[in-house]
């Protein structure tokens, strides 16, 4: 059984990097609420806040800003609670289309209803679902009456007559007046979605529109963190807002409107400005004169640039975002998601920033331990993989696959054998579990490939650990590879993303195919 080849590790020491905290998450939670609330105060009866960028889990945010806590957007909506009800709105052809968030691998109507699940586990409650653009899809109709026989109540808007060039139709009952108004008993509303473009702006207006015919004096305003508004147009952590957007061709621009208002330079993008000429009108035409903003940046409420504490940690930390996202727009144009000009714009930001790809520290250890496995691959039928992590300590391990076990399978053992000072020497897995899952996989199931995926090597491992000491101290180590960098020389098949995604690690590739099937189960 050579199993001591398939763990064997290779380890360095990675390059000195800029490392540590460089985001106070309560200063910026202080902050966040009480502009929230005074922007509240500024409308006598209620506020629409729309809500963008992710509600909970915005991993972007947590990793360009060493620091920020991925659910504080909860831990502000907890401490609104009882000021606050919420909608959230979800894009009818996005539901019709299975559009995934890549950081869980869902569709957004799956994480729609995760969203629901959350918000209930921090005591919050969703006032109701909004379809937009609905029109009469058919996986929006199924995605509404699962909804519905759940309790929850589902309204739909379709698409508004006359947007976005006639105001009079807009803002009239042809136009916002033919969506359902939602009601609400709380002064503020927060406006949320899995996603952009879920149509959290129009269910905004569309609810003004009705409270003004109603005599109800609301006002509206944004909340999303990125772009930083009050850090310079090309500070690292605006550029990887750009990155993480390059495939909806967004870009970060200084606020004419702001800088002609008050003349002072702030930071929004392109989309936001394009339309604040259309919005500022559609304001002054439901509530007149009255509050009306000045520039974008004005209807915003965003204090995160003031939640930095170390310029240079989150510089380091936002290029390395920036090299993460070339990586995944190189492997989804492989996979067909997205088009050339995307991959191109990802790599014009890593050039613009002074970086490469091979400033990732992991990405030149994979890429050897991939050269290295086809040395000794004898198979010339299959592909030979390489993978690297750098640990919290700084130290790179390496893996490599094998005929038993996949390259993260065997670099996840690798790193936590290192972590927990186990000898190489040592197995960690039971030869006999490997053997087991090997024939289940080939006499029951009927796979080609009968080497262990990451999901299953875990599930291995864990079974190991019930009467191996050894393997039980490996498999506490595994909590410990959260928030680590890792990168394989190719694009994860399944059980390995999946593996990966569960543990928490921050996964890039090289766009190559693991192997030359079509179809990877």
């Amino acid at each position: 059984m050579p199993e001591k080849l398939l763990q064997k590790r290779g380890t360095k020491k990675g390059p000195d990097m800029v490392k540590g905290k460089g985001f106070d998450n309560e200063k910026y939670l202080k902050e966040q609420t009480q502009a929230i609330l005074e922007r509240v105060e500024q409308f006598g009866d209620k506020l629409y806040l729309e809500f963008g960028g992710k509600i909970v889990y915005d991993y972007h945010a947590s990793r360009v800003l060493p620091g920020f806590a991925p659910n504080v957007k909860m831990q502000l909506l907890k401490k609104l609670k009882d000021k606050a009800d919420i909608i959230l709105c979800i894009y009818a052809g996005d539901i019709e289309r299975k559009k995934v968030r890549a950081d869980f691998g869902i569709t957004y109507d799956a994480d729609a209803l995760r969203m629901i699940d959350e918000l209930r586990d921090w005591g919050l409650n969703i006032a109701a679902i909004v379809i937009t653009r609905f029109d009469d899809q058919p996986s929006a109709k199924i995605f509404k009456n699962k909804l519905e026989r759940r309790g929850i109540k589902v309204y739909t808007h379709r698409f508004t007559k006359g947007y976005p060039t006639n105001v009079d139709l807009i803002v009239s009952d042809e136009g916002y007046g033919a969506n359902a108004y939602i009601e609400t008993k709380k002064p503020l509303v927060v406006v949320t979605g899995p996603g952009p473009g879920s149509g959290k702006l129009a269910t905004c207006l569309s609810q003004l529109y009705h409270d003004h015919k109603k005599g109800v004096h609301s006002g509206y305003s944004k909340f999303e963190t990125f772009p930083i508004w009050s850090i310079p147009l090309k500070h690292p952590v605006n550029v990887a807002y750009e990155s993480a957007t390059a495939d909806l061709r967004d870009f970060n621009m200084i606020d004419p409107f702001h800088l002609e208002a008050y003349g002072k330079t702030t930071i929004n993008y392109n989309r936001d400005v394009e339309v604040f000429p259309v919005i500022k009108r559609i304001l002054q035409k439901i509530m007149g004169e009255e509050a009306v903003y000045k520039s974008p940046t004005d209807m915003g409420v965003n204090r995160a640039g003031f939640g930095i504490i170390d310029d240079a940690v989150v510089k380091e930390a936002a290029k390395q975002e920036i090299l993460r996202r070339y990586f995944r727009y190189a492997c989804e144009y492989a996979l067909g998601f997205v088009d050339k000009e995307t991959v191109e714009r990802a790599a014009l930001l890593v050039e613009e920033i002074g970086m490469k790809p091979e400033n990732r520290a992991v990405v030149e250890p994979a890429r050897k331990a991939a050269i290295d496995a086809e040395k000794k691959n004898k198979d010339t039928r299959s592909i030979s993989c390489g993978a690297a992590i750098e640990l919290p300590n700084g130290t790179i391990v390496t893996g490599k696959n094998s005929p038993l076990m996949h390259a993260p399978s065997s670099l996840t053992l690798n790193a936590v054998k290192t972590l927990a000072e186990i000898p190489d020497k040592i197995h960690i897995l039971s030869p006999a579990t490997i053997e087991s899952i090997g024939k289940l996989k080939k006499s029951i199931s009927n796979r080609k490939a009968i080497s262990l995926d990451l999901e299953e090597t875990l599930i291995a491992l864990s079974i190991s650990a019930a009467t191996n000491p050894t393997a039980q101290l490996a498999m506490e180590k595994l909590k410990d590879l959260r928030g680590c960098e890792v990168h394989l020389s190719h694009m994860p098949v399944p059980g390995d993303e999946a593996g990966l995604r569960k543990l928490g690690m921050n996964l890039t590739s090289e766009p190559n195919f693991a192997t030359e099937s079509l179809f990877m189960d």
